[in-house]
């Protein structure tokens, strides 16, 4: 699994940009993109793959990396196989959001599950994996599993470090893949507190890097896996400079020390009618 990823959310979306930001990461050495039904950005990757063998710059699709995600009014054992060959298929559109209260249904893990592993069974994915799980969640599916879970996307940055969850998966063996790793300023939910923060740009003035760089850096020094997004091709051939030099020491005791701010907290998952009640609920307390 190529340890950068560019990330295809975008809001406002506009295909042109996004399949223009996809080819021109192709050239400059990406292998992995995120993507989901609910971004719907699945078309115009494969689009913009089909382009790419095209004009030469992938010797074939084998190269690339894709992760997609399951939405959660598919999250149900009946629905998934259906769901994955849906975005195998690069087929265009939009959920509907927040789903409505009568096609709410209790969330079935083991089924679904099943399901996911049955689409690994049958070779329509590479490997299956978990997004906003909590520990808790996670030793959930590793009650049931006959195959384990082989990654976990998860927000994290030097401002919300997921420390526990990080020792969590490392001892089950499930890779961290990190999402918002620079704050998601753009976002409705997003922060400048990682762009913005002085300890960042402390140590990034005294490595001659860019605080986006010391950020993927130090992620990558955690032993985790990263999707960052950027439509310029400056930045993006910046946040593939991060593997020519580490963190010392004591950059990351000052790193450490940051305080913490989880960014996503996810308001809209919670209702007396779903199966969270409550953020603590929806987190299971890892806030």
């Amino acid at each position: 699994m190529p340890v950068i990823a560019l990330g295809t959310a975008a809001d406002p979306f506009i295909e042109s940009a996004m399949r223009a930001a996809i080819l021109d990461a192709i050239s400059q050495g990406y292998r992995q993109f995120d993507t989901a039904a609910m971004y719907g950005s699945e078309q115009v990757l494969g689009e913009a793959i089909a382009e790419a063998l095209e004009l030469g710059l992938l010797a074939y699709r084998e190269q690339l990396f894709i992760t997609s995600k399951l939405w959660c009014s598919d999250a149900h054992g009946d629905r998934v196989v259906l769901a994955l060959k849906n975005s195998l298929s690069s087929k265009p559109g939009r959920h509907e959001y927040p789903t409505p209260k009568e096609e709410l249904q209790p969330m079935d893990y083991k089924a679904v599950w099943a399901a996911m592993e049955d689409c690994q069974r049958l070779g329509l994915t590479k490997s299956i994996g978990v997004s906003n799980f909590s520990c808790k969640k996670l030793e959930t599916i590793f009650s049931f599993a006959t195959i384990p879970p082989s990654v976990n996307q998860v927000e994290m940055s030097p401002v919300w470090q997921q420390k526990k969850l990080i020792e969590f998966c490392k001892t089950h063996n499930v890779i961290v893949t990190a999402f918002s790793p620079l704050g998601a300023k753009v976002s409705n939910w997003g922060s400048n507190l990682v762009m913005d923060n002085e300890v960042l740009k402390e140590i990034a003035k005294e490595h001659g890097k860019t605080v986006a760089q010391v950020s993927l850096g130090w992620i990558i020094e955690q032993e985790a896996t990263l999707a960052v997004k950027s439509y310029k091709k400056e930045r993006l051939k910046e946040n593939m400079e991060i593997f020519d030099w580490d963190l010392s020491k004591e950059d990351n005791e000052k790193i450490s020390q940051i305080p913490q701010r989880r960014f996503m907290l996810k308001e809209d998952f919670v209702s007396p009618d779903g199966p969270f009640k409550s953020i603590e609920e929806l987190w299971d307390g890892e806030l």
